[in-house]
């Protein structure tokens, strides 16, 4: 049997608490009280794919759907290069970590702080997801870095 994840822990232990309570349970990231998590948070939309928000209870996250297929948390450390595929959505480079599939991790490269977005793949898709909340996440701060083709590193 496979051990779950902490981002597993995480939702398990959200899906239980959506259940009893009308606000979402999160472990809020290490420096989530960024200034550029707080410009990025005040900007996260009221509906992501359709799925409505969520009252979170720490700060610099959030979470949609009923219940949650989506949760946001800004304030993580930048990833350093890494081998996970790494996508641009809407201008933002996402890494992606499916290693606890159907579950996606998608953490944005090239923003300090990171922000780290879970999605349910089984409920909506990553990259509507990520179209959603590039506004927002865009809004975070400037890029320091972006992904690189495998190509590009060899030439």
């Amino acid at each position: 049997m496979k051990a779950l994840t902490p981002v597993a822990l995480s939702l398990l232990a959200t899906g239980f608490l959506a259940g009893c309570s009308p606000t979402v349970a999160l472990e809020p990231a290490i420096n989530a009280n960024s200034p550029a998590c707080a410009n990025m948070t005040v900007r996260l939309p009221d509906t992501v794919a359709d799925l409505p928000r969520r009252s979170v209870n720490a700060q610099a996250t959030a979470a949609w759907g009923e219940p949650v297929a989506v949760i946001v948390r800004c304030g993580l450390p930048t990833p350093p290069p890494s081998t996970l595929p790494c996508a641009s959505v809407e201008g933002i480079d996402w890494l992606r970590d499916d290693s606890d599939a159907p579950r996606f991790v998608f953490t944005t490269y090239g923003l300090d702080p990171a922000t780290e977005v879970i999605v349910d793949s089984q409920v909506v898709s990553g990259t509507t997801v990520l179209r959603d909340l590039a506004r927002a996440v865009g809004s975070q701060s400037a890029p320091i870095g972006e992904c690189l083709d495998p190509s590009s590193v060899l030439d």
